[in-house]
């Protein structure tokens, strides 16, 4: 490991005790938030039938060709990278990441016994599924956690480089929004694009360490 390697895997440590570290609670409570935000995201997305970035966008892809429930094939996705997270960000890191996943994966095919929706505008879904997303992943991200996947990825070179999470997030979901347009409607792909940018707007605006401290 390189000095730049332990510098990254550091800076995602839990600081010492003090007023700006998140407490057991704090952690729970962002975990819970994050994930509930995030999977009620997902079910108006899925509802208007359209698609997403990253893994979850991979997700959809496989949701809509195979008929599989979205929250069992998200969970699978994200396996892979649970050791890559483990290696770079510790074990702090893949231990939450991997409850958020398990926590929306259960939320997402849960949800829709619950709530359901009589008319939803793709547009309108793209919109405010987007930002629910876009802010559970906010939430995770202040607790030293993620949705898995790319978002791993995303948080790491962000430590390591200083690139913006939500900016390099964007670069992943254009591939995967790219490989839509075998499967999609120009419209959809159009409402889905949307949803990507405000999801990752919100992230690269709002997730900077030089102004959010607490960990």
């Amino acid at each position: 490991m390189t000095v730049a390697d332990e510098q990254a895997a550091s800076d995602l440590k839990p600081i010492a005790a003090g007023p700006e570290q998140h407490s057991l609670l704090d952690d729970i409570q962002g975990l819970l938030a994050g994930s509930m935000l995030a999977a009620l995201g997902v079910v108006m997305l899925s509802n208007a039938k359209l698609l997403s970035g990253g893994t979850a966008g991979v997700g959809f892809l496989l949701h809509y060709l195979l008929g599989v429930g979205f929250g069992p094939i998200f969970f699978a996705i994200n396996l892979p990278f649970y050791y890559f997270a483990f290696r770079r960000m510790g074990l702090a890191f893949t231990v939450k990441t991997f409850i958020a996943v398990l926590l929306t994966s259960v939320l997402s095919a849960l949800l829709p016994k619950f709530i359901g929706f009589a008319m939803l505008d793709p547009l309108v879904a793209a919109l405010f599924g987007g930002l629910l997303i876009g802010t559970g992943m906010l939430a995770l991200f202040r607790h030293q956690a993620s949705l898995g996947g790319f978002g791993i990825l995303a948080l790491f070179l962000q430590d390591r480089f200083g690139w913006r999470a939500g900016l390099v997030q964007l670069c992943f979901d254009a591939m995967v929004l790219a490989a839509s347009f075998f499967v999609a409607t120009p419209g959809v792909i159009a409402c889905s694009i949307i949803g990507a940018v405000v999801v990752n707007l919100t992230l690269a605006i709002n997730h900077r360490r030089d102004r959010y401290i607490a960990r």
